[in-house]
């Protein structure tokens, strides 16, 4: 199949107006106990959790393991999560590893029906910034999907290699996972209008505050992948300015959540399937080189959630 077009203001917009209403949802990938996709569960999953308004779904990214899906476990993936969403959110699927690589995922999600690319960060090396731009270039002339810059880990934009992608007609926005405000403010100021910009930090919800500050009011939320409720109440209190609110949440549930998520490495994702899994969703177990939690971990984390629920007038599992 050749390549695909999508028309990026069209996608702008369409992101735009979900980051308005809803958080960011980025689902994780079912498996079954032997390490197997279970398409079927994932299905399910993930229709309820679109049933709770999310402004877009970001399937095969950090949270959905990307990491750890071969092509045809993404394809599965990526076209169940179109087929899912019907036109009625953006799809943005991940793609990674070197761009020649990442070409091949594109093309998978181009096929698949998905709206853009979130381009998660290159495997292993370091990189100067003309590598960093070129690498994108390249992505770029390789498929006719917006595209979505992650910087996390060992990718950091400097304000002229900002500008520099932004020049690229189908980069759209770039997603932050650093949490420097300093340098995020500038990139900001630096990016020409329209561009998009994203909090991509672990538990965004923890800097969600700090980001609007500095015109990055958009996030994405595991806790949405687990408890949806949490997560629009506390998405709720953002776009009101309900600081009683948020610090409540705050206090009271995500602090203890990124607490126990410090623990080991890896909880990022761990923790919260095993959270989905207390809930009664049919996620599964974590792939390796993740490992799901102790059984004392397991338990804290039990304590958490509840008494997040409880906030909001939730139950771990409804009569």
């Amino acid at each position: 199949m050749g390549q695909i077009s999508v028309e990026p203001k069209d996608v702008v917009q369409r992101l735009r107006d979900g980051m308005a209403h809803g958080v960011l949802s980025f689902p994780l990938t079912s498996l079954r106990g032997d390490g197997s996709l279970d398409l079927e569960s994932y299905r399910a999953y993930l229709t309820a959790q679109l049933a709770t308004a999310p402004g877009a779904v970001f399937p095969a990214c950090g949270t959905g393991e990307f990491f750890s899906l071969d092509e045809d476990e993404y394809r599965a993936v990526v076209q169940a999560t179109v087929e899912i969403a019907d036109g009625r959110l953006p799809v943005v699927a991940g793609i990674g590893y070197g761009w020649a690589q990442s070409l091949r995922f594109a093309r998978i999600a181009e096929e698949a029906g998905a709206d853009a690319l979130l381009v998660l960060p290159h495997y292993l090396v370091g990189a100067p910034q003309d590598g960093l731009v070129e690498q994108l270039r390249r992505i770029a002339a390789g498929t006719g999907l917006p595209l979505i810059a992650y910087q996390r880990g060992q990718v950091t934009f400097t304000v002229e290699s900002l500008r520099r992608i932004a020049e690229i007609s189908t980069v759209i926005g770039l997603k932050d996972g650093h949490s420097d405000l300093d340098r995020l403010q500038r990139l900001t100021l630096a990016a020409p209008d329209g561009f998009l910009f994203f909090n991509g930090a672990a538990t965004a919800e923890i800097q969600a505050r700090a980001y609007a500050t500095v015109g990055v009011p958009a996030y994405s939320s595991a806790v949405h992948a687990f408890a949806p409720e949490i997560a629009n109440a506390f998405f709720t209190a953002l776009r009101e300015g309900d600081d009683a609110g948020m610090n409540k949440l705050l206090r009271d549930f995500y602090v203890p959540l990124v607490e126990l998520r410090d623990r080991v490495p890896g909880y990022a994702v761990s923790l919260v399937k095993a959270a989905a899994r207390l809930r009664g969703l049919p996620v599964g177990p974590v792939r390796a080189p993740l490992t799901d939690p102790s059984p004392g971990d397991l338990a804290d984390l039990e304590k958490v959630l509840d008494d997040g629920l409880s906030l909001v007038g939730a139950v771990r599992r409804p009569a």
